[in-house]
């Protein structure tokens, strides 16, 4: 493997649980060329009296909170039973079927909160007026429709990909098991001699990977940091930025994860913050910002996921990781990028089996770790699942890095009114919140206790008591408590 010279920084934005559809089904008309939503997708659903409803993929129109909150309340995400019944209703699922699809409307319909007047939330999509910072990227450089979520399962399993290409066995967020000491890029990026960073807001989900415990200097707040950085040239060889999954009372902000029902113009307007301060950075020129979402969230998409190449024991859930999860938005942003691209991977088909769209091993969050790989010239894979990837090396196609972009990005004006972080804080935490907080239990009090907590923990004389959240504000202030010792 050789360094490729064109790219010496590599940014990977990754935000939370969106599908293709919902946010770029609409990017341009659908066909050959785009795999996006035709006005035709429908989803069937049995209604309170059995009548037979067909739910169509549909928008909700304007600027206002109630259209940029979609689907609310959050859809399921759990592996079973809420992904299994998306992908194969009405059939049980099987790794050797083709999914239908058509299952998001009927989960959708027993999640807590959704009354047969907002069961077709689920089935809603953006247009790129009301997401016009990833709509204008995807246009301004190139957008991929043939990336799926690594697995059909949680936040944590999917996010565990992106560095570690397994999710060593586990579907879910929870239970926890406490430490994931699983090999990941960072340590390839270390032996290789390349510098790295995580940047955060509040807590980083990647601090869930004990060996990341020992590089607690490594991880930096993204307010603070991120645009000096940029500025000053000072961007490592791999930055990963983690958004902002919490209310923040003390501040008074709201999330801009992105997470259903938080508001996607928070999202947006950190989308273009990142974009801004690397296009006004010097090193604009070799780098490459890769913006994508951990998986899909309950929320709707067309395009069934194929076979994937598993990426090796253990299966500890009775899993193998022999699919892919849903479709999910990637956009490719770079100088060395052709405008208006549409990026599919090319070479053999995946496992025997459905082999989905164009029959080629669609890009996952292991061609990140594949392209870091080639890039910097890291060495072997960490799994046979990264082996088997994509590289987004073809994607860097044009001669020069000539594609300067806009010069910069104005995010969408959205003010949340106080009621909307009241609201937010007096809220029961989501899932990935609830993970979070049993994250910040497991850590040690401060970076001299790295050492003795991993061992306690690998031998089972240490099991953190994880509080019982009562709401997002209860579980913010235990978090920023827990993490302001150690970062």
């Amino acid at each position: 493997m050789t360094a490729d010279p064109r790219i010496a920084h590599v940014v990977v934005l990754m935000l939370e649980n969106r599908s293709f559809d919902m946010m770029l089904g609409k990017l341009r008309p659908a066909g050959a060329e785009f795999d996006g939503l035709t006005g035709n997708e429908s989803n069937p659903y049995s209604g309170a009296d059995g009548q037979a409803i067909t739910v169509p993929a549909a928008n909700r129109p304007g600027l206002d909170g109630a259209a940029l909150t979609v689907p609310n309340p959050d859809p399921g995400e759990l592996f079973a039973p809420d992904i299994n019944v998306q992908l194969f209703f009405p059939e049980p699922a099987a790794s050797d079927r083709t999914p239908a699809m058509a299952g998001f409307v009927t989960n959708y319909a027993h999640q807590p909160g959704v009354t047969a007047a907002n069961v077709g939330a689920v089935m809603r999509y953006f247009t790129p007026g009301q997401i016009p910072v990833l709509c204008g990227l995807a246009d301004a450089f190139a957008v991929s429709d043939r990336w799926h979520a690594a697995a059909p399962c949680q936040t944590w399993p999917n996010r565990f990909f992106v560095h570690t290409a397994t999710a060593n066995g586990y579907v879910n967020n929870d239970p926890t098991h406490f430490p994931y000491a699983m090999r990941t890029l960072y340590d390839l990026l270390d032996e290789g001699g390349r510098d790295w960073r995580i940047y955060f807001h509040d807590i980083p989900q990647s601090l869930t990977l004990a060996a990341l415990w020992p590089r607690i200097d490594r991880f930096a707040r993204f307010g603070a940091t991120f645009a000096r950085d940029a500025a000053a040239g000072r961007l490592p060889a791999y930055s990963f930025i983690e958004p902002r999954y919490f209310s923040d009372p003390i501040l008074g902000l709201l999330p801009n994860d992105q997470h259903p029902p938080h508001n996607i113009a928070l999202g947006e307007a950190r989308i273009a913050e990142v974009y801004n301060a690397l296009r006004a950075g010097p090193h604009w020129q070799r780098t490459l910002l890769v913006i994508t979402y951990d998986e899909h969230g309950g929320c709707f998409d067309h395009v069934p996921p194929p076979r994937a190449t598993p990426p090796g024991p253990p299966y500890g859930d009775g899993f193998a990781f022999d699919r892919f999860g849903v479709r999910v938005p990637a956009v490719l942003v770079s100088p060395w990028v052709a405008p208006g691209a549409v990026v599919r991977p090319a070479g053999p088909a995946g496992p025997a089996g459905p082999a989905g769209p164009a029959g080629a091993v669609p890009f996952d969050h292991t061609s990140i770790i594949r392209t870091v790989r080639e890039i910097f010239d890291l060495g072997p894979p960490l799994t046979a699942r990264d082996a088997a990837a994509p590289s987004l090396l073809p994607a860097l196609s044009l001669p020069a890095p000539t594609n300067a972009g806009p010069a910069a990005l104005a995010a969408p004006a959205y003010a949340p009114a106080g009621a909307d972080l009241a609201q937010a804080l007096a809220a029961v935490p989501n899932d990935i919140q609830r993970a979070l907080g049993a994250l910040a239990a497991h850590l040690p009090a401060d970076a001299l206790g790295i050492g003795a907590q991993l061992a306690a923990l690998a031998d089972g004389s240490l099991v953190p008591q994880v509080p019982a959240f009562r709401s997002v504000e209860d579980s913010f202030h235990f978090i920023t408590g827990r993490l302001s010792r150690l970062v």
